[in-house]
């Protein structure tokens, strides 16, 4: 299994209105990174959703439910898409502060790697994040 985190800004897709959703597929990634990280994921894989700009917080967790596929919003076959499902909310949000101030996340990709949209996650990352959410 692998470990991701997806940014999102919540006024614009928010943890609220995904779950109301109960899934939607991940579009609109322009970053070759970030798609190659969308390419990356497998079915079943957790995914912390994060919210960017507003909050800039790890507010739940998702599940990769259908692997990458062509991006529905553009004719270029080079961007990709994935369906994520909730999962469930964090008990708390982690904020960006905790996660900077937290050593044994210094080398975290949203740390290093600010803008980038999707992200890749070490298995002791995640875990330490839900430790925190806890």
């Amino acid at each position: 299994m692998n470990y991701w985190l997806v940014k999102s800004e919540p006024e614009k897709y928010s943890w609220e209105k995904f779950n109301k959703d109960g899934r939607t597929h991940w579009d609109g990634v322009r970053n070759y990174t970030a798609r190659n990280n969308l390419r990356d994921m497998r079915e079943g894989d957790l995914v912390m959703f994060y919210h960017s700009n507003e909050g800039k917080e790890v507010v739940g967790i998702a599940r990769v439910v259908k692997e990458s596929y062509q991006d529905p919003t553009t004719d270029d076959a080079a961007w990709l898409a994935v369906d994520l499902a909730p999962v469930e909310p964090l008990k708390k949000p982690v904020t960006l502060a905790q996660i900077k101030a937290e050593p044994s996340l210094a080398n975290i990709q949203i740390v290093k790697l600010g803008r980038l949209s999707v992200t890749a996650l070490k298995k002791e990352e995640f875990d330490k994040i839900v430790e925190m959410g806890s």
